[in-house]
């Protein structure tokens, strides 16, 4: 396959990467569920938003007992996606449109539908099959019981029997047996995948799950002793390195590896990993010889607070000089409550219960959270680094939190007993017409229903319209090429309770007022504004560019 990607090789560190979720994007062929053709024909509008690159979470055959993450086949597209034609056919328009592709790799476990956990099942204990995962005796009388209280992420043991009474470990849905990073066979296949993917052009990977491919597994396993321990929570306590399935120091072998792999094309492929750890170990994900850049989820869990804000972004600039990476900056995906609802949620509100109770208790002003989600969006893209956008954020999407249980499809739902509904409402299906089957997704219905007042979030009704969030996104990405320079900032000092004010290097500001009163704007050419301003003076969740 020829090189498709531009030559530059820092094209990332200041990127902006839109994620796709493709199940959820467009249908070209009408049957419910999102492909790569119905992506494909949807590439223009991702080129006129202004965005660097495409991020496609998981395209790959599985059974979505976890949306796409339980892969069955790391080298080949879900029939019910297309084929590996139809991906090659993606990737070329969006290199011709300036596109950068990224690829979602999913290395901690596997489908249980893969042939080589099929192949497992299939043999006896102890065998060489097993070894590719991580098999186990159980404890008490005949075993019956679980190797150790390992609790999975999405609720629950992290353990499941098989027939002949051995217990293989999945930290997430039991369709998603963990594999053994030990085996030579399971490392020395990823690096076939690396190259199958970079061969066809993709630019680089987002590695989920980067900070739990290496286990303690020496025997005895340990116990942790508690269910909360079995959280990535628990780094906040642990000492470093000492989790026996979390952030172990042995991963950055792997990825050290896979950077000479990376390194091997021109330009190098870039990737960023998935860590869900404090700041100052996500840097050693980020280094120049491993991934390069590590997602930062401290800026996603900050609250609407300008103090709280601050010190992240500091920290995290930090982090990511020491890495020698750029910084990323992100605020909503796949897996969380989407920003234009979750941050009009007032501090301390327990998400899920509010997802319980379909959003009602308490109930969110769509109008107040959209300006906010507004403000927020600004702020990110005035950030020295890479941002991170979710399909819909430039709609001003909120959160579907009322989806009824039958509809529901995020293996948490009853993975948990039915006590956390899960991320469903961040993945319906956009609306691309305000009328007409599916808001335009597809020809046919929807695989999660979309509510009606999705009409009025559509491309089609905000594409041109003065002053709505789309051409908000589309001025601050253009704007964004020519403002954006260096990977640093500079705190005006004595900036007004619940504002946050920053310089860039070439002098031009961002203000960000989160408090609940107007604050006086400083002289300069305003450039942008999220919301319109007032006799010279900024209103509550406004943020504003100057020149």
């Amino acid at each position: 396959m020829p090189d498709l990607s531009s030559k530059d090789p820092d094209w990332w560190r200041q990127a902006v990467v839109y994620q796709v979720y493709p199940r959820s994007f467009a249908d070209a062929d009408g049957d419910g569920l999102g492909d790569l053709r119905g992506i494909t024909e949807r590439l223009g509008h991702l080129a006129a938003l202004g965005v660097d690159a495409l991020w496609l979470s998981p395209f790959y055959p599985s059974e979505l007992a976890d949306g796409g993450y339980d892969v069955a086949d790391y080298r080949d597209v879900d029939p019910r996606l297309g084929t590996l034609d139809d991906f090659d056919a993606l990737a070329a328009e969006a290199h011709r449109l300036g596109l950068k592709v990224i690829v979602d790799l999913v290395p901690n476990h596997t489908s249980h539908r893969h042939p080589w956990f099929r192949e497992a099942l299939a043999a006896a204990p102890g065998s060489r099959a097993r070894d590719r995962y991580v098999f186990r005796d159980g404890r008490g009388p005949d075993g019956q019981f679980p190797p150790t209280d390992w609790q999975s992420v999405f609720g629950g043991s992290a353990w499941r029997q098989v027939p002949d009474g051995q217990w293989y470990l999945h930290l997430f849905t039991p369709e998603q047996p963990d594999l053994n990073w030990n085996d030579d066979e399971v490392r020395a296949d990823f690096r076939t995948t690396l190259r199958f993917w970079s061969d066809r052009g993709v630019d680089g990977f987002r590695v989920d799950v980067a900070h739990a491919l290496t286990k303690d597994l020496t025997d005895p396993l340990r116990d942790l002793g508690a269910p909360e321990l079995s959280s990535e929570k628990a780094l906040l306590t642990l000492p470093p390195g000492t989790h026996p399935f979390f952030d172990r120091d042995e991963v950055h072998a792997i990825y050290r590896d896979w950077r000479t792999i990376f390194d091997a094309y021109t330009p190098p492929r870039m990737a960023v990993a998935e860590a869900w750890v404090p700041g100052v170990r996500r840097a050693l994900y980020a280094r120049p010889d491993e991934l390069g850049q590590a997602f930062n989820f401290e800026y996603l869990q900050a609250g609407w607070d300008a103090i709280e804000l601050r010190a992240v972004i500091t920290e995290s600039l930090e982090t990511a000089r020491i890495a020698g990476a750029s910084a990323t900056w992100v605020l909503s995906n796949h897996d969380v409550i989407r920003h234009a609802s979750r941050l009009s949620l007032p501090p301390g509100t327990d998400e899920n219960a509010w997802l319980l109770g379909n959003g009602h208790e308490p109930a969110v002003d769509r109008a107040a959270g959209l300006r906010r989600a507004r403000a927020a969006a600004l702020l990110m893209l005035a950030l020295p680094g890479s941002s991170y956008v979710y399909q819909g954020e430039e709609l001003g999407l909120p959160e579907v939190a009322d989806l009824p249980p039958e509809a529901l499809q995020d293996p948490v739902w009853e993975q948990t007993g039915r006590t956390r509904k899960g991320r469903d409402g961040c993945r319906v299906p956009l609306p691309w017409t305000a009328e007409g089957p599916s808001f335009g997704f597809g020809t046919g219905g929807s695989w999660l229903p979309q509510p009606p007042w999705f009409a009025g979030y559509a491309v089609a009704a905000q594409d041109g319209a003065e002053g709505s969030t789309l051409e908000l996104y589309r001025a601050a990405l253009k704007l964004r090429r020519k403002l954006l320079q260096g990977e640093s900032l500079t705190w005006v000092p004595d900036a007004p309770d619940g504002v946050v004010h920053f310089t860039r290097s070439d002098g031009w500001r961002c203000i960000a007022n989160l408090s609940d009163t107007d604050v006086q704007l400083p002289p300069g050419e305003v450039l942008l504004s999220s919301a319109p301003l007032t006799d010279g003076r900024v209103g509550p969740d406004t943020t504003v560019w100057l020149g």
